[in-house]
């Protein structure tokens, strides 16, 4: 079988590849600077198997990212944010660390490595635990495009944006995707309102997909995104999704699909509630999720065949998914289980709230009280005994927050995911 990238410099050689500001790369020109990538890896001894960590901005990232694919080298891509011990501590298991664009004679490969081989290592985002690799072959990465493409459909023309980083899986995803499809990304390297929103909003850059978190997208709205010209739909996934933040999505003109997925995954494994095809989802007795089908990191499969994802979920009776917490999350109150997501979709119904955070505290009567942090949407603030009163409109006595406290910030990664495991 033919490499990704080899198939898709001489299928479409002319189509661009890769937008990263200035820098524009078409496939036959991508491909010509992942050869000569390969050839630079060569010559520092690098071959099948071995780890390369990239420590690269992304749009360096990209060339080297597909040099490994080339070699069936194990490419691991390094978080720059990180600090010195923990990027260090990630770089260590690599044979090579990449920290500038590399070259050497360019390498001819023809072939591509086997599909059951190792062809990516990254870490999971640590949002309830400390960050773990993650290991991904050729085939689930297959799959995961094939059921990606049947899931949200595929353009000829597409151009994705990617507004994330590439060590974080849902960035990473639309690369190795794209490059299979042979279609184009519009590469942000870091989130950022005005750029992202200018970009969605100008029909001469031609965005027909996004992948946001729900923290992204409800800041586009807050900026004015209204009937994006040539977006299709916005892939939405990375915590739990607020029924009010969809509703202002659909008002707004913008097409939302609700997706779930993890580094296990490679990134997306269900969307609109339904597993992407070929993979298949369950609901344990105890309500957690579990997914398996050829997306999934084979290490990450338990003894019974399933992977055990950590989330609480329900399905209909169509047999659509919706999640609706974490089990290593969930707040038990004077003998009752408390969603903190479920709480904090609530909070965030009420137009004073701008982000909220829901946790247990150790509490001598309740065992765990429910406590509420809340960022204040700006020049509007509502005070704690009316967030409370417009909580227990909608929850459960037992769900209601005992105390509301105001906050500046909430603790998010890279990609607007709460990181629940640094929350005061």
């Amino acid at each position: 079988m033919e490499p990704w990238l080899v198939r898709a410099a001489r299928t479409r050689p002319d189509r661009l590849a890769l937008v990263a500001g200035e820098r524009q790369l078409t496939y036959a020109q991508l491909l010509a600077s992942a050869r000569a990538a390969a050839g630079g890896l060569r010559e520092r001894g690098i071959g099948p198997g071995d780890h390369v960590a990239l420590a690269l901005a992304s749009a360096e990232l990209v060339p080297v990212l597909h040099a490994c694919l080339l070699l069936g080298a194990v490419a691991v891509p390094i978080d720059l944010r990180l600090g010195a011990q923990e990027r260090a501590a990630r770089e260590r298991i690599a044979r090579l660390v990449v920290r500038a664009p590399i070259s050497g004679p360019a390498a001819a490969i023809e072939a591509a490595p086997p599909l059951h081989s190792p062809a990516t290592l990254m870490f999971t985002s640590g949002t309830t635990a400390a960050p773990k690799p993650v290991t991904l072959s050729y085939d689930n990465w297959r799959w995961n495009a094939i059921g990606s493409a049947l899931a949200l459909g595929l353009d000829p023309d597409e151009r994705w944006l990617c507004p994330m980083p590439l060590a974080h899986v849902g960035g990473l995803s639309i690369q190795i995707r794209s490059a299979i499809y042979a279609t184009g990304v519009v590469l942000q390297d870091a989130f950022d309102v005005p750029r992202a929103l200018a970009a969605l909003m100008d029909p001469g850059e031609r965005i027909t997909l996004v992948s946001l978190v729900p923290t992204m997208l409800a800041r586009l709205l807050d900026a004015g995104l209204r009937e994006p010209p040539t977006l299709r739909r916005v892939l939405l996934g990375g915590g739990p999704i607020a029924p009010a933040l969809l509703a202002r999505a659909t008002r707004a003109g913008v097409d939302v699909a609700p997706s779930f997925g993890m580094t296990e995954t490679c990134s997306q494994i269900a969307t609109d509630g339904v597993a992407l095809f070929g993979s298949e989802l369950a609901v344990a007795a105890d309500g957690e999720l579990l997914v398996r089908g050829p997306a999934v990191a084979r290490a990450a499969i338990a003894a019974d065949g399933w992977l055990h994802t950590g989330d609480l979920a329900a399905l209909d009776e169509h047999g659509r998914m919706t999640i609706v917490g974490r089990t290593a999350d969930t707040i038990v109150t004077g003998g009752e289980n408390v969603s903190p997501t479920h709480v904090e979709a609530a909070l965030l119904e009420h137009p004073a709230v701008l982000d909220a955070a829901v946790l247990g505290r150790a509490d001598p009567e309740w065992g765990e009280a429910v406590v509420a942090q809340v960022v204040p949407r700006a020049g509007s603030r509502a005070s704690a005994a009316e967030l409370r009163e417009h909580c227990a409109g909608r929850l459960a006595p037992f769900q209601v927050p005992k105390r509301i406290e105001f906050v500046d910030r909430l603790p998010r990664g890279v990609t607007g995911k709460l990181l629940r495991r640094e929350l005061a």
